[in-house]
């Protein structure tokens, strides 16, 4: 029958696609700034965070909450909707392992002879040592790039210069390194099987509709009665698979396709291109294919928006608007005010009565770039002591300022044996930017009893 190469499957190279692009991603976004700000970083020495080239400081990370349920609801509905896609075409264990045993063992050293088998042990010897030690630089690149996220990239640079004076970042860089060196050079795929949490937790989460890794028992026969095998093919007359397992010697898992879904299976879908070539001798279109139970069985296309899957995309929507709209509301300075421990002071001059409060002003610049701030009150009542002239405080930096406000006139309360207590509004802002960067915080004023001025006079 004639060839019909239309029929090939092309999942590997996509899956190498994927792989860079994440491989890429990880290692270049760190170094792009916008405006002094990172996409994404984590910054607990600085306490802030950088989302989306928006900086945060301490106090607005209200917003971590709402990544972190973003970021679990979007894994929910990926594993609803696709399976282990994100161990096959995403999770770092499975790209690590493509990258040592594909191409550092199999295409740079030849120690494996091909990629389409990956039952056979590894030889040891000189160009075996070899690659480990390219696996470890690699392992120890991955680490640092891991602690970018946390650090940045500037920062960490120069404390690597350092060391003795920071050991924590060496300390993490060599444990994470060494960490990654041991699950992808020893534990291999055994992480995938039996230690990876996700693999456990994900099989609640998928249906008859969800799309994964499937051999076509009707038109590829029967091959296991449960876990019995029952030869290299199928013994049913008009079974299309023809026993030449290459689905499974080209498995990083080591199993068998054909004995149904398995937990061990990370739909790294290597297994469908492998029948696939096989099978386009034939004429035939693979055996093994991604796709969901309900769609071979009925053989009606698969159903990607149900009620489960569209759930989890409106909540998705809500989510993204909420973390959307918090971000908008982000401040460009922050102040706490906090009042001196001495109620008010009290001067005579002349006969005159000066009432004077004093107050602590915490300023912090979270913008990007350098300002001058300065207050007005909501009242012409008052007067501003101290300060006479601005507050620089440069980016991303933190101020502390003590502000004096005198009372214009006298303001005695009703019963002369209290203190009259009376709320204000104070008004920061940039003077450079005075339309968009200014804060409002409500504090008060404590203007002292007829009886005590009696006594400082």
């Amino acid at each position: 029958m004639a060839q019909n190469a239309s029929q090939n499957t092309y999942f590997t190279k996509k899956r190498y696609g994927a792989f860079l692009f994440f491989t890429l991603f990880s290692l270049i976004i760190p170094f792009i700034k916008i405006g002094g700000n990172h996409f994404f970083l984590l910054s607990f020495e600085r306490k802030q965070l950088h989302l989306l080239f928006n900086t945060f400081a301490a106090q607005e990370l209200f917003l971590m909450p709402f990544i972190v349920m973003f970021f679990f609801i979007f894994i929910f509905f990926i594993t609803t909707l696709g399976g282990r896609v994100w161990c096959g075409w995403g999770c770092p264990q499975t790209i690590f392992r493509t990258i040592y045993r594909d191409l550092i063992q199999t295409k740079i050293l030849g120690i494996r002879k091909s990629i389409d088998n990956k039952q056979k042990e590894n030889e040891k010897g000189f160009r075996y040592v070899l690659g480990m030690v390219i696996l470890a630089c690699l392992c120890f690149l991955a680490a640092a790039n891991l602690l970018w996220f946390f650090i940045p990239p500037e920062d960490f640079f120069s404390y690597i210069k350092t060391p003795a004076e920071h050991p924590f970042v060496i300390i993490f860089v060599l444990a994470l390194g060494l960490f990654l060196f041991f699950l992808v050079a020893f534990l291999e795929e055994k992480f995938c099987i039996y230690v990876c949490p996700y693999a456990r937790v994900q099989s609640v989460m998928f249906d008859d509709d969800t799309v994964q890794v499937i051999y076509d028992e009707v038109r590829g026969g029967k091959v296991y009665d449960g876990h019995e095998k029952l030869g290299r093919k199928p013994k049913e007359e008009g079974a299309e698979c023809v026993g030449c397992e290459a689905c499974v010697r080209v498995c990083p898992t080591h199993i068998d396709i054909r004995q149904g879904m398995q937990l061990e299976c990370i739909n790294c879908l290597e297994c469908a291109d492998a029948c696939s070539h096989t099978m386009d001798k034939l004429g035939k279109k693979s055996l093994i294919s991604w796709a969901s139970k309900n769609s071979i069985d009925t053989r009606e296309k698969i159903k990607f928006f149900r009620f489960r899957t569209v759930g989890y995309i409106v909540v998705l929507g809500i989510v993204a608007a909420v973390l959307g709209y918090m971000t908008t509301k982000k401040e460009n300075m922050l102040l706490n005010i906090n009042r001196d421990s001495e109620l008010y002071t009290i001067e005579v001059n002349d006969g005159k009565v000066e009432v004077e409060n004093d107050y602590v002003f915490l300023i912090e610049n979270t913008d990007s770039n350098d300002h001058a701030y300065y207050f007005e009150f909501d009242s012409d009542d008052f007067e501003i002591v101290k300060p006479k002239s601005a507050v620089k405080v440069r980016a991303g930096q933190k101020h502390k300022t003590v502000v004096i406000l005198k009372a214009k006139k006298e303001m005695l309360g009703n019963d002369a044996s209290k203190d009259n207590v009376m709320p204000l509004v104070i008004h920061a802002y940039a003077e450079d930017a005075k339309d968009t960067i200014h804060i409002d915080r409500k504090t008060i004023f404590i203007y002292p009893s007829a009886d005590e001025i009696k006594k400082a006079q």
